[in-house]
């Protein structure tokens, strides 16, 4: 059985909004979840030719359909863009609880648009979404970010993605950590996060 909120959150960094779109059911079913709807978001957003480092390009996350079920090793995140190491498609994976935790605050994925002005965080809590200042935050590691947010936000099992200082740098092969342990690492999707100035995104759902 399949577990799909049936909701987008799209996130546009350039122009500060963020607004919500429903997952049809039609992309649901051809398409099934994370990996495969994923896909299908990149190809209708992203036009050929585009440079992967530049705001034109989009960093998709999306929980897996068995997500939040009992299935096992079902606790996935795909993170999707175009690859500046390949420029080419690029998807790849990684564990831990921030897909649920995406799922439980009310989201099937997540789609970034633009890039910010300046170092942000992203704080998805159920539907109050809020881009937040993050020059505290630039130059720390993962495991320093991840200890900061959660004594900011007084709150430790809020789930958080960050890049360190290659990402912030937007080395080709650096990785997404979707937590201290579980990385997606394939294809520089961590530059992609870079160029945007996004250095984190926090997630805390009640769903």
């Amino acid at each position: 059985m399949f577990s799909h909120v049936g909701k987008i959150l799209h996130v546009d960094l350039t122009e500060k909004k963020m607004w919500e779109k429903p997952l049809p059911e039609d992309l649901r079913s051809q398409f099934i979840g994370g990996r495969g709807v994923n896909a299908k978001l990149l190809w209708d957003m992203v036009r050929p030719g585009i440079d992967p480092l530049s705001p034109e390009n989009v960093l998709i996350f999306g929980a897996g359909a068995l997500t939040c079920t009992t299935a096992p090793s079902s606790g996935r995140t795909t993170v999707t863009c175009k690859s500046p190491a390949t420029n080419l498609y690029m998807k790849c994976s990684g564990g831990g609880h921030f897909g649920s935790e995406l799922k439980f605050a009310g989201y099937d994925h997540l789609v970034i648009h633009g890039a910010s002005e300046r170092p942000a965080t992203l704080l998805i809590m159920d539907d109050d979404v809020q881009l937040i200042e993050a020059f505290n935050l630039w130059g720390k590691s993962v495991r320093d970010t991840n200890e900061a947010i959660k004594k900011d936000l007084e709150d430790p099992d809020i789930r958080v993605a960050c890049i360190g200082p290659a990402g912030e740098r937007c080395v080709q092969f650096a990785s997404i950590m979707l937590s201290v342990y579980h990385a997606a690492a394939r294809g520089g999707v961590g530059a992609v996060m870079g160029s945007k100035n996004l250095k984190a995104i926090a997630v805390k759902g009640t769903g």
